[in-house]
């Protein structure tokens, strides 16, 4: 009888020095197992049959101990000489169908596949479980072709389910660790069915305590992720509504005074600095990522402004976006002048690759550029010519929502903001914005600090108890951002001291400051100029 296995966490040893040193891997893995690993495969490309024999009866000793399965990477005739569980099996290995009459309609077969056809292929061909990868690049895996990121997982698990294969299991590989394990798990997941375990590779076989790792891993596969949104059915799409629900998040940030920690470029600090203070959030502009731990727990949000890009500048993005994450606090990300160069555009993908972003937030050009489909647009710099029509740009921002599981902000001279469930069209705003530097960074500022007055998630790494937290609806954080920055320009540009662009910067300021008091004393006559609409 084909054994029931939990794949929630599942173990791919490695034997190589870089990876396990100089301690036995029967150990190390003996160690993972009882932390709450819940399979383990035994993965060794280079040792002799004899080796592999040895080492697999030594693990089946420890499995079996733990009643956890052992399945063999590859080699069906080591699986056979131990009679272990099963096998797992790559593109490059022994055909499925081979595989399975050697070893017998009870063992356990498993197939790594990087792509709908393959996937679907296994299902068809009797594979009891998918390997689905590789997710990121690994010290193992560096092969760009091969690395699929969430979205090609998400992918995969969707036509699965779509054909109806319910009863094969799946796991997700490739870059898994502490870091990343829930961010991976909730955007890996399809509108039909979620991943059903995780498989880490160097994670739990590098690891310093094996099975205190473990413990923690699997407490991260369990929990639930503090980057979920909001539940289906607590969302609010009539604007009418989501209009009432703008002034309490207004008010939070008057009266929380939340840190809005600016990574961005010298030529916006400053006025950043003063449209944070404008509306109600403490401003700190700290580029150096070491800092982000400690300003992290403080309670606020991260804007990372890609204005300018280095090396170094783009190591500290990526460690104070991990920083965030594990603190359970929002990120907005303004992906300045994407696709003006492929440095940019390399950057961008390495920053989808290393953290989850609340809020993605730029012009046309730049949410091509991130959705991938920017061939053909060169961006001159930060500016942006616009080519879609309304419809398409409703239906892009919705797309890298859904498929980013996030908040996707597209500004221009009408603004689009969607969660890849509800899209909204915004109407407000002067062009005066489009006529001094650094409009669209401050707006990112603003933005972060509605959602770090409103969010208040216990963080992924977390192990406490008790009902769940309550879920913010990020979309109306944003959206009450949005709105504040719009109408304050507006309201700006009508005074009769604003010439020009020059005359129009410190009362646009000065108008944010007066809307944000004005909303802490129920005067919400601003809001009146509101012009959102469903798309």
């Amino acid at each position: 009888m084909k054994r029931d296995v939990d794949y929630s966490l599942y173990l791919v040893t490695d034997s190589t020095p870089a990876i396990l040193g100089n301690r036995d891997i029967c150990d190390v893995v003996e160690a993972a197992v009882k932390g709450g690993v819940s399979c383990v495969q035994y993965r060794d490309k280079t040792s002799e049959t004899a080796v592999l024999v040895d080492v697999a009866r030594r693990l089946q000793k420890i499995t079996q101990r733990h009643n956890v399965p052992l399945l063999i990477n590859d080699r069906i005739d080591v699986a056979l000489a131990i009679g272990c569980e099963g096998v797992h099996i790559g593109q490059d290995d022994m055909d499925l169908s081979i595989a399975r009459r050697l070893l017998g309609p009870d063992a356990v077969i498993g197939v790594t596949v990087s792509n709908v056809d393959e996937a679907l292929k296994a299902c068809a061909g009797g594979a009891d479980y998918l390997g689905i990868g590789t997710v990121y690049a690994t010290p193992t895996k560096t092969n760009t072709k091969s690395i699929i990121g969430t979205a090609g997982v998400r992918e995969v698990l969707g036509a699965v389910a779509t054909a109806g294969y319910d009863k094969v299991r799946t796991v997700c590989i490739g870059g898994v660790n502490g870091s990343n394990l829930q961010r991976i798990v909730f955007q890996s997941a399809s509108v039909s069915r979620p991943l059903d375990g995780v498989a880490v590779v160097s994670a739990l076989m590098a690891a310093q305590d094996p099975e205190a790792e473990a413990r923690r891993l699997l407490g991260l596969v369990k929990k639930s992720s503090a980057f979920r949104l909001i539940a289906p059915e607590n969302r609010v799409a009539d604007p009418d509504t989501i209009i009432t629900q703008v002034p309490p998040v207004l008010q939070a940030v008057h009266t929380k005074t939340p840190l809005s920690h600016n990574m961005t470029n010298l030529v916006v600090q400053n006025f950043a600095a003063n449209v944070a203070l404008a509306v109600g959030a403490s401003p700190i502009m700290a580029n150096y990522g070491e800092e982000a731990r400690d300003l992290a727990k403080l309670g606020g949000a991260l804007v990372i402004n890609m204005g300018t890009v280095t090396p170094e500048g783009l190591e500290n993005y990526v460690k104070a976006l991990k920083a965030y994450n594990e603190a359970g606090r929002p990120v907005v990300f303004d992906p300045v002048g994407a696709g003006a160069t492929s440095v940019r555009r390399a950057a961008v993908r390495t920053i989808l690759a290393n953290g989850y972003l609340d809020v993605i937030k730029g012009n046309e050009g730049e949410i091509r550029t991130v959705f991938g489909e920017d061939k053909g647009v060169q961006q001159r710099g930060v500016d942006s010519s616009s080519t879609l029509t309304t419809a398409q740009k409703a239906e892009l921002v919705r797309q890298l929502a859904a498929r980013e599981k996030n908040i996707v902000l597209m500004t221009g001279a009408t603004d689009f903001v969607s969660d890849g469930v509800r899209t909204l069209r915004i109407n407000n705003g002067h062009e005066y914005l489009g006529s001094i530097t650094g409009t669209g960074c401050v707006l990112g500022t603003t933005v972060s600090a509605m959602l770090a007055a409103v969010v208040n998630v216990e963080p992924p790494s977390s192990s406490t108890g008790g009902a769940a937290p309550s879920i913010p609806d990020r979309l109306v954080a944003v959206v009450a951002g949005l709105l504040h920055f719009e109408i304050a320009s507006e309201l700006a540009a009508g005074r009769a001291d604003v010439q020009g662009p020059g005359t129009f910067v410190p009362a646009f300021i000065d108008e944010l400051a007066r809307i944000r008091k004005a909303t802490d004393q129920g005067d919400l006559g601003w809001l009146q100029r509101a012009k959102i609409s469903l798309v």
